[in-house]
């Protein structure tokens, strides 16, 4: 019998459940497991008191902390010695690390299982396709990364990237998924294209939600893929390097290097340090800030030219090389960039 009772009560169950804020059928239960033990009126009525009120509140915070009702006992038998806390005794410290070791075992269970059902979804996402493939909240169906869906919002020119032209590319070193880093103002002589895109998605991730409706955001895979393809013609009509720049760790665009077979690295820019140092346009999606679709031509360390906004992104690779033939570099091999 847990001590600790009032000398007077007067309080009937329905205002103890409602003081505690449980219902009538849970103080019940409790009284059935013996954790609760009002005392009995001459008419055979509970009588509760404020001890019981206690109790059952230390029941309801304990539960609220996944420790099974039927564990609460050394807890209640603690506040029943005249303790200020239920967890003052060895034996409530106990019951908390029961607690914990079931918790652990369950995460470790629930943890195995995601690994398996992750390792599921890339093997269905992959197989038979030699595109990547994920699930668009927006429509929810299976979608294909490399195709743009119909309708999406045209980005606006806001006059963010007005600035940039005639500016020289200040000192940043991004990690490179060729390894090490690259100094963005030693990029060496000549033109070289530097594409800024938000994000590049996998199979087994989601996009942010609402990102086909922000402007400008959706398309990074087709247009990484369309730098792919077109790689050789920049290369012949004088584009000396491509780099495509994200916030995304080099891990991860690493990874996107290797599933899109792209012939040129990706920097990772998660400061971003460059943007920062260039003022380039950003938004704000998933939490993090990402780059504006936005892509530079570089002369000998010089902003020679922008692509700002970019739309459609799977046609950007294409109107830079018409870019880049509609203005070859001087055939007496100056180097100082034409005014921007």
């Amino acid at each position: 019998m847990m001590s600790g009772r009032d000398s007077g009560g007067g309080m009937r169950i329905g205002e103890l459940a409602r003081r505690a804020g449980v219902s009538v059928k849970a103080v019940r239960y409790y009284e059935s497991l013996g954790l609760v033990t009002p005392a009995r009126l001459a008419n055979g009525y509970r009588d509760y008191d404020e001890h019981d009120v206690r109790l059952v509140g230390e029941i309801k915070s304990l539960s609220g902390l996944g420790i099974p009702v039927e564990r609460t006992r050394p807890f209640l038998e603690c506040l029943a010695a005249g303790r200020e806390h239920g967890d003052d005794c060895p034996a409530a410290l106990a019951g908390y690390r029961e607690a914990i070791d079931d918790l652990t075992r369950r995460i470790d269970a629930l943890a195995a299982r995601r690994a398996v059902l992750t390792a599921h979804l890339r093997e269905a996402a992959h197989r038979d396709s030699g595109t990547p493939w994920t699930y668009d909240e927006e429509s929810a169906m299976t979608d294909d990364l490399t195709q743009l869906p119909p309708d999406l919002p045209v980005p606006e020119d806001d006059g963010a990237a007005r600035h940039l032209p005639g500016l020289a590319v200040p000192r940043a070193e991004l990690a490179s998924t060729a390894g090490g880093t690259v100094r963005t103002d030693a990029l060496g002589p000549g033109r070289t294209v530097l594409y800024f895109f938000p994000l590049i998605g996998t199979p087994d991730q989601d996009l942010p939600e609402g990102w086909n409706s922000i402007p400008g955001a959706r398309g990074c895979t087709p247009e990484t893929c369309g730098f792919r393809d077109h790689h050789a013609e920049l290369r012949e009509a004088g584009a000396e390097r491509v780099f495509g720049i994200s916030v995304q760790s080099e891990g991860y665009l690493r990874g996107i290097v290797d599933r899109l077979r792209l012939p040129f690295v990706l920097l990772s820019d998660p400061g971003p340090v460059l943007a920062d140092g260039l003022r380039l346009p950003t938004f704000e999606a998933a939490g993090k800030r990402l780059f504006s679709r936005l892509t530079l031509i570089v002369r000998d360390g010089v902003i020679e030219h922008v692509f700002y906004p970019v739309f459609p992104p799977d046609a950007h690779a294409q109107q830079v090389l018409e870019w880049l033939r509609a203005n070859p570099l001087p055939a007496d091999g100056t180097t100082a960039p034409p005014h921007a």
